[in-house]
């Protein structure tokens, strides 16, 4: 293992929490899970990451999930310059939105009308008020071990039984914004079944990660989905897929067409912006009409469709649509997690590997991770090894177990084969 100098990043993030609360504007960057101190970056290219101290990673974050094509790619590069000599943000409608709004449409199999906004939490947030809105139902179902921003009705746990409703699970937020608000637990269709057989006439709709990748990536049944599918539409409720991380990343028309499961709202987020500050909500016509300024419920935002982020969206998206990365990146991904399995095993190391399409974890876990219930039984000391050793050696990782990974366009064989070979060293050391 090559010894790495962090002094730089020390200096800065010391500097940084005299101003900034923790020394971070996400908690997702804090390093909080491993301990320690994170690495201060100052550029990233193609695949690969450089902190402020020189020290180079193959990045498997690629900023949460948006950097499908990588770091600095080209045309979304030139897409962004040139927008940029037009201006930054008129407050008043473009082409451009219209564009990205029919390309929205003709991806993803559930939207028929789209409205964009500026984060993953906007697009949430304005879903929830739109499902509640357009059904004049107040409950909405939510499941364990899905984040939905950080929104005050989504920001839930689990009450004292299977069919209570949630309570606060951040200082802040009133309990009166989660009465409406229950949570069940993840690919558990008899606790969904009993939900609508109580509460049916109630519940406005039901918001998911159709595969799960805040708790780690946690992949969903057929019968999950289908059954989703089936009790909302016979109780009237709207079905919500969060595909803030899925969409455009396990599938072109994200986890919808690969699982061939159509709700009736999505939020986007992440990819559609090539990095750049953006979100959207769509879905139905008929729903989307009852947003405003066509229907009663209010939702606005100065920033929202930003040419700038706009701009790289397209591009990102076009770019996608034109050369259709996705078998590429699914073998490259499964090379990747059958050469993390067979050193976990080589090294005698309980674990599970989750993966879809070019998402995913390994667990430090015996048993499959179908719930938060299940992944919380992770061995998060061993995790904490786990990442250190892999940061030390030039492999940029989530900071926490329970957080996806992703395999970016740019990778190559050598890169992969490089991070198995650390891995293997890796394992070894933590065993030894």
């Amino acid at each position: 293992m090559t010894d790495r100098s962090f002094s730089r990043s020390h200096a800065e993030f010391t500097r940084a929490c005299q101003s900034i609360p923790g020394g971070v504007n996400s908690p997702a960057r804090a390093f909080g899970g491993v301990g320690g101190e994170p690495v201060l970056i100052e550029r990233g290219q193609g695949a690969k990451l450089y902190d402020i101290d020189g020290n180079e990673y193959t990045d498997y974050i690629g900023s949460w999930g948006p950097h499908i094509l990588g770091h600095q790619h080209p045309a979304l590069i030139a897409a962004i310059e040139e927008t940029l000599k037009r201006g930054t943000s008129f407050g008043a409608p473009t082409i451009a939105e219209t564009e990205i709004a029919e390309l929205l449409c003709e991806a993803v199999p559930s939207i028929e009308s789209v409205r964009m906004v500026n984060s993953g939490t906007e697009a949430t947030m304005s879903a929830i008020r739109l499902m509640r809105g357009h059904t004049g139902r107040d409950v909405i179902i939510k499941f364990a071990g899905c984040y939905h921003g950080h929104v005050d009705s989504l920001l839930v746990q689990a009450g004292s039984g299977a069919l209570t409703h949630g309570n606060p699970s951040s200082p802040g937020v009133p309990a009166g914004c989660t009465n409406d608000t229950l949570v069940l637990t993840y690919n558990d269709i008899e606790q969904v079944a009993a939900a609508f057989e109580k509460e049916g006439d109630k519940i406005a709709g039901v918001i998911l990660e159709p595969v799960v990748g805040n708790m780690g990536v946690v992949i969903p049944t057929m019968e999950f989905l289908r059954t989703l599918r089936e009790l909302c539409t016979k109780h009237g409720a709207l079905l919500c897929f969060d595909e803030v991380m899925t969409g455009f990343r396990v599938a072109f028309g994200g986890a919808q067409e690969r699982f061939g499961i159509t709700p009736d709202m999505t939020t986007l987020g992440k990819i559609i912006g090539g990095g750049m500050p953006v979100g959207a909500y769509g879905g139905r016509k008929e729903v989307m009409q009852s947003i405003s300024p066509t229907g009663p419920v209010y939702q606005a935002g100065t920033l929202s469709g930003n040419p700038v982020a706009v701009a790289c969206g397209l591009a990102t998206l076009r770019t996608l649509k034109e050369t259709n990365p996705y078998p590429e990146l699914e073998a490259k991904t499964t090379k990747l997690t059958a050469g993390l399995k067979s050193a976990a095993e080589k090294a005698g190391l309980e674990h599970q590997l989750a993966q879809v399409g070019s998402m995913f974890t390994l667990f430090f876990n015996p048993n499959e991770v179908t719930n938060l219930d299940v992944a919380m039984k992770s061995d998060t000391d061993r995790f904490s090894k786990y990442f250190w050793g892999m940061l030390n050696r030039g492999q940029y990782l989530p900071c926490s177990q329970f957080e996806a990974n992703f395999v970016s366009v740019p990778m190559t064989d050598a890169d992969i084969d490089a991070t198995i070979k650390v891995a293997e060293e890796t394992f070894a050391e933590m065993v030894g």
